[in-house]
């Protein structure tokens, strides 16, 4: 498996990692914890060093999988989990309701980590993300609060997601960030306009999360495809059988670019990704081995500058249907 390091920091990581959040959440049910720990036993068998979970995916019961799992193999593994919501028995990750919402305060990120720290089985958290950005707290305050831990020996990285690029540079002044993680792939691409120039300025790496639009991108889905309300996309605009049906041409691209490369369309997902900056690490998820092999196999493909100028001016003429979430949670992200 190649490695990567995450802008400046030092931080180096598999080239693709594992977003563990759909072994007990959002997906559907949570998957057996048996199965789920021997995927991600399996991962780094195979090379993958770079996991991804947080507090509030279960909420608490995906980091507790997640320690149990990597605890034999800590010195070989970097998990970065997240702080940033109130959490209650209440909470319904599909549409954040009965949570109070979100909640930045020093106090609370200390709490928070403790918890984490715990569940997680480990005495130190790799990369700590701010989950979403609370603008009841400056982000001063965040970094600040981060910076003590880190000097505390708790935390050794800090992470935002779904920044917007003045957080970003205020928070960075404060306390240097390792990476920012938002939504990016082929049919989401906000964070080309502003962020990677300011991630690339500021030597900031960038964590793609859904670098498979949610499963779409694997190619799997059609306008017939169902969703359980169990699962959260059944809540997503951009998951509706008429979006789903008018976002085809997107997997015709990749189909297409996939014969050729005898890849598959996620592999072709993933190696764009890998291809647009040598600091982006993706973090698919899966629940699946033979998925958890495919998303590895994109390393290997190689695009060369005139498939990747064949992707872009394909791409640009699809215009992708649906917002990406409900606007509740839109207006949580790019703050």
């Amino acid at each position: 498996m190649q490695k990567r390091k995450l802008g400046k920091s030092g931080l180096e990581v598999s080239a693709v990692g594992l977003g563990c959040m759909g072994m007990s959440f959002s997906y559907g049910p949570p998957k057996d914890k048996k199965e789920m720990t021997s995927l991600l036993r399996a991962a780094v068998e195979r090379g993958i060093t770079f996991f991804d979970t947080a507090e509030v995916y279960g909420p608490f019961t995906n980091e507790e999988l997640v320690g149990e799992a990597l605890s034999s193999l800590r010195d070989q593994v970097v998990i970065a989990t997240k702080f940033g919501f109130n959490l209650d028995p209440k909470f319904d990750p599909r549409g954040m309701q009965g949570s109070p919402g979100l909640n930045s305060r020093p106090e609370h990120i200390k709490q928070a980590v403790e918890g984490s720290l715990k569940r997680l089985k480990v005495e130190t958290i790799d990369l700590l993300y701010q989950h979403r950005v609370d603008t009841n707290v400056p982000i001063e305050d965040v970094a600040r609060t981060v910076k003590e831990l880190i000097q505390q020996g708790k935390v050794k990285h800090f992470g935002l997601s779904e920044a917007g690029v003045q957080t970003i540079r205020r928070a960075h002044a404060v306390q240097p960030v390792t990476a920012v993680q938002s939504e990016y792939s082929l049919w989401t691409r906000g964070p080309e306009a502003e962020v990677l120039p300011t991630l690339e300025e500021l030597g900031i790496g960038f964590v793609p999360y859904s670098p498979l639009g949610k499963g779409f991108l694997t190619g799997k889905m059609d306008e017939k495809t169902t969703f359980d309300s169990s699962d959260f996309r059944s809540t997503l605009p951009r998951f509706t059988s008429e979006a789903l049906k008018a976002n085809q041409a997107l997997i015709d691209l990749l189909a297409k670019i996939a014969e050729r490369k005898k890849a598959t369309p996620a592999q072709i997902a993933l190696a764009w990704l890998l291809a647009q900056k040598p600091w982006i690490v993706p973090i698919p998820g899966t629940t699946k081995l033979h998925r958890l092999d495919e998303n590895i196999g994109a390393v290997a493909v190689e695009l060369t500058s005139e498939d990747l100028r064949e992707i872009n001016s394909a791409a640009s003429k699809i215009t992708v249907q649906g917002a990406r979430y409900p606007e509740k949670l839109e207006q949580m992200t790019g703050r």
